[in-house]
């Protein structure tokens, strides 16, 4: 049996020195023997063209091998055999390869020579492609720089400047690392720089031309929106009008009447529009009208540049300036002068503060404003009190005032606290008001003494409705006929007006001054005008002026006049203090000036008093011990009657039936008194039962005339003149009584006899003369029976005094 044997790797030593072929042919060999791929050395042989090397390095092999063969073929002659088959099969195989590789061989090299040639030219255009390609991409790179600086250079000669830092930014973004062009590099590198700082010159004087003039435009833009409050003010006063007027209306029951009050809508200030430059919004107002584009730009374009801090910084400098600036008071020009241009100069200035707060996108911060508001408004704080600390007239205080209330009404609309503002009005209203009433006190002083104590004649209607109506002194609805002879002077419309414009006054610095409620203060210096100024001059010029009956009853009728005038007062008064009348009315207090009123009706009364006491001369021609009661009267009381019959046809045609009233009877009275004081005077040294009589006689007829008044007053008003001769008949009566003692009853007394006074009725008793025992012998009889009487009278009297 054969055995096989592992074949082992043969690895061919190498002579130094061999060359490249030697090598190859040994590393074929080596392949050969560790029976390694031969297929590269084949295939190098065919692409170096020496295939026979290959072909002779095989035939070396195999005669190298041809020992080991016949070896292997002696111990394996069988195998031998079979492989000498195998190997000439592979012969002829080899050298069907051979020949078929030298036919591809030259089938390649003829194909491949021209494909060769071919891909040289293609290589060759496609480097041309390339290079002609990035030609075209950097001209195609330069020509839209170019065309951006282009669009640059428009933007910046049309001040579009936004659009120019667009474009340069893009340039420098996109286009500055990718310029073929060194020269365009260069450029850029120097002119970006130089039109940045260019645009931020432009803008920035474009914003200081804005800073100038936008204080001018302030001014006028506070006196616009204060204007506007001042006319809504106006809307609001004649809609509360309305209402009064359809609650009086609604309270007099007159249900036939409808009233429909319409408010107008309110304008407002925020209109804004939108229209600008690059996209901006400028912020205009359709009313106030100012344009914050330049400011807008100006922000933008440095937010663009990168120093939106630093032009926030610069904004709110420069407009603290010009706040500080717009502080400043003018020593040359008086501030009544100036206090409106002041005024609306801040306000301008917060309406476009508050404007870039809220559309600015952050270039103000809300604690800014604040601050500057904090600033402005302690400076007006601080000028008002200055101011008004020097301003001795009430209608100028109440000029700024007003104005300054509605500065606060204008800036509390865009929310800026104005409460300090309104508490310097508030803390100078003292003051005001006492201006008020020295300027009141001035006018109704020159209104008196203007007075000619004459009724006004007014020939029109226009004057009735001017001087009679406008202060509700009308007695009757009805229209008079013209010419018409009012019952009072000049002096009461005068006054009234004054009055009334005092009211106006007082009301219009106390509302819209922050206070809701304010009638009682308004209602507090009426009361001191009527009291203290009106009340006052009226009594000077009643102690002063008044040099007769006619003026003095001219005077008592103005008196009367004044009592409807002051009613009239405080209901304006509640009316312009938006209180309802039936408040008014329910606090109402009493007639304000009494002073006035009793002087003169004390001084009518006095002058008539010294006319009848021309007449009552003549009761000293009276005969007080007369054989025979006269039957007509005594010739005094039908002088004092027919002065006091002429004196009430003249009277009462001006004044009033209360008025007259009171007069009378405190004429009566003085009438009374002096009758009374006549029997009581030394003068009378006796008098008889006649001479009593008479005076009954004066005395009815006296209480005749009284009676006879009824038509012209009530008559409990005639049964009061008529008890006003009470003392004089309670003493006629007491001395023709059959019962004198009577009087020493304190019930008869009180009922009887309560107007005498019990001392005069026994001085008046002792001087009464008579020998009959009915006509007070009690009392005047000299015995020891009468002494008793006496004592008995005087004992009861002293009881009664005791009791009293």
């Amino acid at each position: 049996m054969n055995t096989s044997k592992t074949r082992r790797k043969v690895v061919p030593a190498v002579e130094n020195g061999d060359s490249a072929d030697k090598l190859d042919q040994v590393l074929l060999s080596a392949a050969i023997c560790n029976g390694e791929d031969v297929g590269p050395f084949v295939r190098k042989a065919f692409a170096s063209g020496k295939p026979e090397t290959v072909l002779l390095h095989l035939r070396h092999f195999a005669r190298s091998k041809e020992s080991e063969i016949e070896d292997v073929c002696r111990a394996h002659y069988e195998d031998f055999i079979t492989a000498v088959d195998d190997l000439r099969s592979l012969l002829s195989d080899v050298d069907s390869l051979k020949s078929s590789l030298s036919n591809s061989n030259s089938q390649l090299q003829s194909v491949a020579v021209p494909l060769l040639t071919t891909l040289d030219s293609f290589v060759e255009a496609r480097n041309k492609c390339k290079n002609i390609t990035l030609a075209i991409q950097s001209l195609r790179t330069c020509v839209q720089l170019v065309e951006l600086c282009s669009r640059a250079n428009r933007h910046l000669s049309e001040n579009n400047f936004y659009m120019a830092l667009k474009c340069v930014d893009s340039i420098e973004r996109e286009f500055m690392n990718k310029t073929p062009s060194t020269t365009l590099r260069r450029m850029l590198e120097k002119q970006i720089p130089a039109i940045r700082s260019h645009i931020e010159r432009k803008i920035t004087k474009e914003f200081g031309d804005w800073l100038v003039e936008i204080r001018v435009v302030s001014r006028n833009l506070g006196q616009l929106a204060i204007g506007q409050a001042s006319a809504s003010r106006q809307r609001e006063e004649e809609l509360r009008i309305k209402q009064r007027q359809a609650e009086e209306q609604s309270r007099l029951s007159l249900r036939d009447c409808v009233y429909a009050l319409e408010e107008e809508d309110d304008d407002g200030f925020n209109g804004i529009s939108d229209d600008g430059k690059d996209g901006y919004s400028n912020g205009n107002n359709g009313m106030l009208g100012f344009d914050l584009t330049p400011l807008y730009r100006a922000y933008h374009i440095n937010q663009t540049l990168g120093v939106e801090d630093r032009f926030k910084q610069y904004y709110f400098e420069n407009r603290k300036l010009q706040l500080t600036s717009d502080f400043q008071v003018s020593s040359m020009t008086p501030f009544l002068e100036s206090h409106q241009t002041f005024f609306a100069q801040i306000a301008g200035f917060f309406i476009v503060e508050d404007r870039v707060l809220r559309t600015g996108g952050g270039l103000v911060s809300k604690m800014e404003v604040e601050n500057l508001w904090d600033t402005a408004m302690s400076k007006m704080c601080s000028v008002l009190e200055d101011q008004f600390s020097r301003m001795q007239t009430a209608n100028h205080l109440l000029l700024i005032k007003d104005y300054v209330s509605l500065l606060g009404v204008t800036l509390r609309r865009y929310g800026y606290p104005v409460e300090a503002l309104l508490d310097v009005l508030s803390k100078h209203r003292d003051k005001y008001h006492e201006l008020l009433l020295s300027d009141c006190r001035k006018q109704i002083t020159e209104a008196l003494a203007a007075d000619k104590f004459e009724q006004m004649y007014m020939k029109k209607e226009y004057e009735y409705s001017m001087n009679v109506l406008s202060f509700q002194l009308q007695t009757s609805n009805i229209m008079p006929a013209f010419p018409y002879v009012a019952p009072f002077s000049c002096t009461v419309p005068d006054c009234c007006r004054i009055v009334r414009s005092f009211i106006e006054d007082s009301v219009s610095f106390m509302s819209h001054g922050g206070q809701l409620d304010f009638y009682d203060v308004v209602k507090k210096y009426l009361d001191r005008l009527l009291t203290e100024v009106l009340d006052g001059a009226l009594l000077k010029l009643i102690n002063t002026s008044i040099g007769g009956v006619t003026q003095a009853m001219q005077m008592a009728a103005n008196m009367a006049v004044f009592e409807r005038a002051c009613d009239f007062f405080f209901r304006h008064a509640a009316q312009l203090s938006g209180i309802p009348l039936r408040m008014a009315e329910r606090g109402r207090r009493l007639f304000p000036l009494t002073k006035a009123r009793d002087a003169a009706e004390e001084m009518l009364s006095g002058m008539l008093k010294q006319k009848v006491d021309g007449f009552l001369l003549l009761i000293e021609n009276v005969n007080w011990m007369a054989d025979d009661p006269l039957q007509n009267g005594n010739e005094y009381v039908h002088e004092v009657i027919i002065f006091l019959e002429t004196l009430v046809s003249t009277a009462q045609q001006i004044l009033p039936v209360q008025v007259l009233k009171r007069v009378f009877q405190d004429v009566l009275f003085h009438i009374s008194e002096m009758i009374v004081g006549a029997l009581l005077g030394e003068s009378v040294k006796r008098f008889n039962v006649n001479a009593v009589m008479g005076l009954d006689v004066d005395i009815r007829m006296l209480e005749s005339f009284a009676e006879n008044q009824s038509p012209l007053l009530s008559e409990a008003d005639a049964s009061q003149l008529k008890a006003a001769l009470a003392e004089a008949r309670q003493l006629v009566n007491l001395l023709l009584s059959n019962h004198p003692e009577n009087f020493l009853n304190p019930v008869i007394r009180e009922r009887s006899y309560n107007a005498l006074d019990y001392r005069k009725v026994v001085t008046i008793s002792e001087k009464m003369k008579d020998q009959s025992d009915r006509l007070f012998g009690s009392f005047g009889t000299r015995g020891a029976k009468q002494n008793t009487k006496k004592k008995s009278l005087d004992a009861l009297i002293k009881r009664l005094k005791d009791v009293n």
